[in-house]
């Protein structure tokens, strides 16, 4: 699936308005909706040291700063750009959707395992100058016992990764501490729901700068 982008949430929100239920300092609770439909529906609470995001797209339950909207509006953009920091705001995760497919915030990426043992095979392939005959030798073994158990799941993979052993001449190929490495890519669900926080947050202050000018 492709991971949504700021377009293309925008264009998921196009109708969406807000409503705030609940505005006592820093205890909110704000609802975006398309009058009133559930589809890609979310609601943003805050109460001292949390925010808590649930909708249509999961639930998530974040925690940094006594008031998170002033935690989420420090990597908002110029402009109307909406900023997001994945990493960083993935760290501040207290709880996370267990009902999505699949649930949380991160999942194993076949195209990041693949591409994390091809970058191995190229300093291999570099650092115990094989020939051409060799190198093509070694890729194909990686290839037919390795990377094409990537689309098995992480542990049919990290298993084939971890068992792999090929020997060229007097050199033996295997893979080592694979365990330390990381296969895994933010979820569709969390993406989209770190956009519409940056969002959500941000209409709610252009409400209350109207309501000043007011």
């Amino acid at each position: 699936m492709t991971q949504p982008t700021e377009e293309s949430f925008r264009k998921d929100v196009s109708n969406h308005s807000m409503k705030i239920l609940k505005d006592d300092g820093v205890y909110r609770h704000l609802q975006f909706s398309n009058n009133g439909s559930w589809n890609q529906r979310f609601d943003i609470v805050t109460w001292p040291g949390y925010l808590a995001y649930s909708g249509d797209m999961g639930c998530f339950v974040f925690s940094r700063l006594s008031d998170m909207f002033e935690f989420f509006r420090t990597d908002r953009r110029d402009g109307d750009r909406l900023g997001i920091n994945l990493s960083y705001w993935s760290e501040k995760l207290e709880a996370v959707d267990r009902n999505g497919c699949p649930p949380g915030a991160t999942q194993f990426s076949p195209e990041k395992f693949r591409e994390t043992v091809k970058e191995h095979i190229e300093k291999w392939i570099e650092e115990y100058n094989l020939s051409e005959i060799e190198a093509q030798e070694l890729v194909f073994e990686v290839e037919d016992q390795v990377t094409s158990r990537a689309d098995n799941g992480e542990d049919d993979a990290r298993h084939a990764l971890s068992g792999f052993d090929f020997g060229i001449g007097d050199d033996t190929f295997q893979f080592r501490d694979t365990w330390e490495w990381n296969f895994d890519e933010y979820t569709y669900r969390f993406i989209w729901c770190c956009y519409a926080l940056a969002w959500g947050i941000q209409m709610y202050d252009k409400a209350k700068e109207k309501d000043v000018q007011t």
